[in-house]
């Protein structure tokens, strides 16, 4: 991309670093954040890149958590895996947020930043994203380009080593659900994947933030059958969708994916699962349709709020009730 430069601004000088947390913002913006926090809260926040995009755009991430000598579970969270459903790098940066904020107010996000590490990639489709932005506000795919196809992008959610390209997917380079040519085709896939099995040993969960349905998913996304220890997670996200709907009402169908979304193969959520990390959901943020990708600047800041109750009531109960 002729208008792009690997690196440009981020943690260079002088950055522009968004305050207003009840807006969308561009790439730049959340990277730039993201190097400002880095410096800023050092002793909770520690951010390194994992690799690079197809287009040659950092993959950041930042490590959330009192810094500690003795052996800490983590959590991995990812937004923006497909870039048009906006409000998930919204809400990665609203945890953060809040969890800065109230870290010393609050015993519960006091208990979780003190007992776990959280690893939080705001946007995990960095060049789809930055193109929903520049060019085409429904792209939903990453950016790669196959020399045999004139469609670029592959489908990152349907891109991971289980059950790849099988029911729910599609072997179209030109579909929206396209898995690629093979499995971690993708480097923004590749990355992430390499990361989790490097440090699968330590990471307990694995959340992942989409848009947009309200529903709160656990495996199978590509079977109908029931996960090893369901019970632990389905009373999780039963909880989980209770402390969402004490907010405002707003009701979230819960469930594995498969029966209560419909049936993916090469989900990330599945991977994760089976490559050892017990406790995997997917969130599928407001709303129903109404607004669909487009949800309102002015819908932010509920959403964020009664997710953000989700999430803490799934760490808490994973760190107490789950082995």
């Amino acid at each position: 991309m002729a208008d792009y430069i690997p690196g440009a601004g981020i943690c260079g000088g002088a950055v522009s670093v968004p305050q207003q947390f009840q807006i969308y913002h561009s790439l730049e913006e959340i990277q730039n954040w993201m190097c400002h926090l880095n410096k800023t809260h050092s002793g909770l926040i520690h951010m390194f890149s994992i690799g690079k995009s197809y287009e040659g755009r950092s993959l950041y991430v930042l490590k959330l958590g009192r810094r500690s000598r003795t052996y800490k579970r983590a959590v991995w969270i990812d937004c923006g895996i497909h870039a048009r459903e906006w409000i998930g790098p919204a809400f990665c940066q609203w945890f953060v947020k809040e969890a800065l904020l109230t870290y010393r107010s609050d015993p519960t996000m006091r208990k979780m930043l003190s007992h776990l590490y959280f690893y939080i990639m705001p946007v995990f489709n960095v060049d789809g994203y930055h193109f929903s932005w520049t060019s085409d506000r429904f792209w939903r795919k990453t950016r790669s380009r196959n020399s045999r196809f004139r469609c670029r992008g592959v489908d990152a959610n349907r891109n991971w080593k289980v059950k790849w390209c099988d029911e729910g997917a599609s072997m179209n380079p030109c579909d929206d659900t396209y898995c690629g040519p093979f499995p971690e085709s993708e480097p923004e896939v590749k990355a992430v994947a390499t990361f989790l099995r490097k440090h699968r040993k330590h990471i307990r969960a694995y959340l992942s933030f989409h848009a947009y349905a309200q529903m709160l998913l656990y495996p199978y996304s590509y079977k109908y059958a029931t996960i090893p220890n369901f019970s632990c997670v389905e009373y999780a996200a039963y909880k989980a969708v209770n402390a969402l709907r004490s907010v405002y009402g707003v009701q979230y169908r819960y469930g594995p994916a498969s029966s209560t979304l419909y049936v993916s193969s090469g989900s990330s959520m599945d991977w994760a699962y089976k490559n050892g990390i017990p406790y995997t959901f997917a969130f599928e943020l407001r709303d129903t349709g109404h607004f669909g990708f487009l949800l309102p600047e002015v819908l932010i800041k509920p959403t964020c709020t009664e997710t953000m109750l989700a999430v803490k009531n799934i760490t808490m109960h994973l760190l107490k009730k789950c082995p």
